[in-house]
């Protein structure tokens, strides 16, 4: 933390916990050893996980963050964690509160099942609709993510569509009105659905977009690059977490 290119809730965490540290909390951040953060690093793996070329199985090193944190819980007041399930089994049998902020989607039964063998556990939803496949567990609070102001900046030059009822034709009027090159930018989606599934989704949804000539795959790019690439562009389309086009 923070996140070299992709990665939504480790740009939330990092931005809670300089926050926190800002208005005179302690705290101690579990995260890798290459983060940045004005909190106590304490880091059970040296590397991020996703850029670790090494890392063949997570799971593996999710077990030992489970265990590492456990053996150190008698020093807080209060733990925070952002790892989905991970902490219910374990610190339900700790005397340290705890609480868990979810931050993807809870649609599928197995989610449903693990969440609701834990009915005491305290839970964060990011929106009040992130709760509607599980109204009936431990929801203690709908916190919205904080960023800081700075983080991106908006160009002069820029244009508001009207909401449309088919948003993928948006692509061919765009065609018709602009037809020099486009950049797209594909960051892999979350949502439980782990690399195979994020390659899935380019190999199905972005590499056939390839084949137009007026299409150039950008691929990641950082905070720094962000507000000239988002703000400056003629048209961008935003598809939130959990929503379908077909939803639109």
């Amino acid at each position: 933390m923070p996140p070299k290119l992709y990665g939504g809730s480790e740009r939330v965490v990092f931005s809670l916990t300089e926050a926190l540290v800002e208005m005179g909390h302690d705290v101690t951040l579990f995260a890798s050893g290459d983060s940045t953060t004005s909190a106590k690093l304490d880091a059970p793996w040296p590397r991020s996980l996703r850029l670790d070329p090494d890392i063949r199985d997570w799971v593996a090193t999710y077990a030992l963050m489970i265990e590492y944190v456990r053996q150190r819980a008698d020093l807080f007041d209060v733990l925070h964690f952002h790892i989905d399930y991970w902490p219910n089994s374990v610190f339900t049998r700790q005397d340290v509160p705890f609480v868990t902020t979810l931050h993807g989607r809870l649609d599928l039964p197995e989610f449903a099942a693990v969440y609701r063998m834990f009915p005491q556990v305290p839970l964060v939803s990011i929106s009040n609709s992130q709760r509607k496949p599980l109204p009936d567990v431990g929801w203690a609070a709908t916190v919205y993510h904080g960023m800081p102001e700075n983080l991106l900046t908006r160009s002069r030059r820029q244009a508001r569509l009207p909401r449309l009822p088919r948003p993928h034709l948006a692509r061919e009027r765009h065609r018709a009105r602009h037809p020099d090159r486009r950049a797209l930018r594909h960051e892999a989606e979350g949502g439980g659905q782990g690399r195979q599934g994020r390659r899935r989704v380019f190999k199905a949804s972005v590499e056939p977009l390839l084949a137009d000539a007026n299409v150039e795959f950008i691929g990641e790019i950082n905070d720094s690059q962000k507000p000239a690439f988002l703000s400056g562009a003629r048209a961008l389309l935003f598809r939130s977490i959990g929503r379908s086009l077909s939803d639109w």
